[in-house]
């Protein structure tokens, strides 16, 4: 079924973000309930999937848009203003696209990229390297995955999965995209946190799964080169950008609030609550926080995307300036979202701890989310270069 009409479907780039924002128009009017729910958001996602925004990446000769990174994560920041579960599938859906691009081969990432825009699919994660339950042994010229994983974000309602296990024969990382429908795979619902309530980011298990040769991403795999390397550098800005997406959209809603429903302090001295000294200078440090967070954010996309054109020329030096830059904004996008979205309740009040409001819902997402990658080490990460002049070595975390 056709929920979306022509006008709101992306034709061009000049549409990505007038579609972006009615999509997020839509969540928006559904994002608490779903929030308590939980769940699979498969309305939501079925809109992105009418929007045309699923081929936003894959460039135009294959059926895309040739939209850049900017326009990509424009979307998850728009997104993430009303609704961060649905950014953090959306930004990983072009996220895995990207990892097909980096680790296979042009024969493999092309053949994907057609048929992901033709048929308007959904790739879905199920590789956490950090979790090596999933042993791939190898057969007669195809190999097999068993075992289980866990964060498989976005996995349900997908059509596609990017998979990883562990080579049993060298201890090795092997990555493939696999049918999410293939025999053998089971995925649960089990995802039931305190934020990120609809990434379905639950587990999964591959029981004596067929992966064929073709579907593997050996060439020239993950993290073997420069430019291979970039992926975990993308999936960082998915994150700050969806993080200040999440800062925006509480100063959003503190900022109705207070205007239109906080009351003036017995002891400011002031009638409204909006002339309270004490307010302003609250949102004087919000303003001042995401204006900052907007320079680093576009500063670390402008520099993974010059990075990305330069393709399978990169140099470790220019791929050390993307994880300078991408480690820079991470931290301070983690900091300002937190801090923001904690802080707004000192400029509603106590009405504004209402349940049915559910303003916690912006600190609860990032502070799940967050917790998966500790920026103490991207401090640190940031201390070796401005101390010893020592790039972020590259990982699947930076």
């Amino acid at each position: 079924m056709n929920i979306l009409n022509k006008s709101h479907r992306l034709c061009s780039l000049s549409d990505v973000i007038p579609s972006a924002q009615f999509l997020a128009q839509q969540f928006a009017q559904t994002a608490i309930h779903r929030d308590r729910t939980g769940g699979t958001p498969k309305y939501e996602r079925d809109l992105i999937r009418q929007s045309g925004l699923l081929a936003l990446s894959i460039p135009q000769e294959f059926g895309g848009f040739s939209g850049t990174w900017k326009d990509t994560f424009d979307v998850v920041r728009i997104f993430a203003q009303t609704d961060s579960s649905i950014a953090h599938v959306f930004g990983f859906h072009h996220l895995l696209l990207a990892t097909i691009r980096l680790f296979g081969n042009a024969q493999q990432w092309q053949r994907w990229y057609k048929v992901t825009a033709e048929k308007s699919w959904f790739w879905g994660n199920a590789l956490n390297p950090l979790d090596k339950r999933t042993i791939v042994k190898h057969q007669n010229g195809w190999y097999e995955f068993s075992g289980k994983k866990s964060f498989c974000s976005g996995a349900l309602d997908s059509e596609m999965l990017i998979a990883s296990g562990i080579d049993e024969n060298n201890g090795k990382l092997l990555i493939a995209a696999v049918p999410t429908s293939r025999s053998g795979i089971t995925l649960y619902h089990d995802w039931d946190n305190i934020g990120q309530r609809q990434t379905d980011s639950g587990s999964s298990i591959f029981e004596r799964v067929r992966v064929e040769a073709k579907d593997m991403l050996l060439d020239p795999g993950p993290l073997s080169t420069p430019f291979s390397s970039l992926r975990p550098l993308i999936a960082q800005l998915v994150f700050v950008s969806m993080f200040l997406g999440v800062a925006e959209g509480a100063f959003t809603e503190a900022k109705h609030y207070t205007r239109n429903e906080s009351k003036a302090w017995f002891l400011s001295g002031v009638d409204q609550a909006n002339e309270d000294p004490y307010i302003l200078r609250h949102y004087g440090e919000f303003w001042l926080a995401l204006e900052s967070l907007k320079l680093l954010n576009q500063n670390a996309i402008a520099k993974l995307q010059q990075a990305w054109d330069i393709a399978e020329n990169l140099t470790e030096a220019q791929r050390g300036e993307v994880a300078l830059a991408v480690a820079t904004a991470k931290v301070a996008a983690t900091r300002t979202s937190l801090d923001i979205s904690n802080r707004i309740f000192e400029v509603t009040g106590a009405r504004a701890t209402h349940a049915a409001l559910c303003l916690d819902r912006f600190w609860r997402n990032v502070r799940t989310q967050s917790l998966h990658d500790p920026v103490e080490y991207k401090i640190k990460d940031l201390g070796q270069w401005a101390l010893n002049d020592i790039y972020p070595k590259a990982s699947f975390y930076s």
